[in-house]
């Protein structure tokens, strides 16, 4: 008896045009692959995870975003800087043209991207993995600074 509901709920959400579990898993997989192809998306990171010490939530919105051939970066930066300018810096909050973009998709649709940038105070090198729910993560490597990570969302609401 139960076998039968299940069909006839799935025969009327087929008839009524509800996309099943698996129909929106794939259209927002679709969506996520056209941001990262279009070179034109915003991350939202929520956690932040130091080198040492614990993960630290944050409460603010930080954010990574890629425009065209740019990179706008807001995000917080938590760790050992072994040379920075007088007050600390700005750290992670710049905006530079991008160096060496690369980005790869796997058979998933998680997209892997690489790519550098320089600030007035120092050079990065960023990874970022963006898996095809929307997820990401985000490793940064600095000459001047600790490596950090961080992990997010990508942005598919906001886009025009």
């Amino acid at each position: 008896m139960k076998t039968k509901k299940q069909i006839l709920m799935l025969l009327l959400a087929m008839l009524a045009g509800i996309p099943t579990k698996k129909e929106k898993k794939e259209q927002k997989k679709e969506a996520v692959r056209q941001l990262i192809v279009s070179e034109n998306y915003k991350i939202d990171v929520n956690t932040a995870m130091p080198m040492r010490g614990r993960n630290i939530t944050l409460s603010s919105p930080y954010s990574l975003e890629i425009r065209n051939d740019s990179v706008f970066s807001y995000l917080p930066y938590y760790g050992r800087a072994y040379s920075v300018p007088y007050g600390g810096g700005s750290g992670l909050i710049f905006n530079a043209p991008l160096k060496e973009y690369t980005m790869d998709l796997d058979k998933k649709g998680n997209a892997v991207i690489k790519f550098s940038a320089r600030s007035p105070e120092d050079f990065f090198e960023f990874s970022a993995k963006v898996f095809s729910n929307g997820t990401a993560s985000i490793d940064v490597i600095m000459q001047n600074r600790q490596s950090i990570s961080y992990r997010g969302e990508l942005d598919t609401e906001n886009k025009k």
